[in-house]
């Protein structure tokens, strides 16, 4: 079993930063990419921003600029730094990974989601 948990959500005013974190845990045997995904009140959910083992990033261009993700390959852990943060933030922010697992011998690639942590910016 592998899961994600994320950490580091909260209500933040206009301007302010925050900085998530997603520690993944469990029978991983290569982690590929992690990422953060968000999701506001009737919209669809959305690529915040993802990285690579190797540190090869990818970012939405409306966030490119603010946010800044990173990885730490020893604690298998993604954070996603948010700076100039505004009230179109406000989302929950979920981290996905797509690795291979072990278990009992065999290997398989799979994608996982964390349960989610609530971003709120006011005004």
């Amino acid at each position: 079993q592998v899961q994600l948990v994320e950490s580091g959500g909260g209500l933040v005013q206009a301007g302010g930063s925050l900085r998530l974190s997603c520690v993944a845990s469990g029978s991983i045997f290569r982690i590929n990419t992690m990422g953060w995904y968000r999701q506001a009140p009737g919209k669809q959910r959305e690529l915040v921003a993802s990285i690579s083992s190797g540190s090869t990033t990818n970012y939405a261009d409306s966030m490119k600029d603010r946010f800044t993700i990173s990885i730490d390959n020893a604690k298998n852990t993604v954070y996603l730094q948010m700076d100039s943060l505004n009230p179109e933030d406000t989302a929950v922010y979920y981290c996905n990974a797509d690795l291979t697992a072990s278990m009992y011998g065999f290997k398989y690639a799979r994608n996982y989601w964390g349960q989610g942590t609530q971003v709120t910016v006011s005004s």
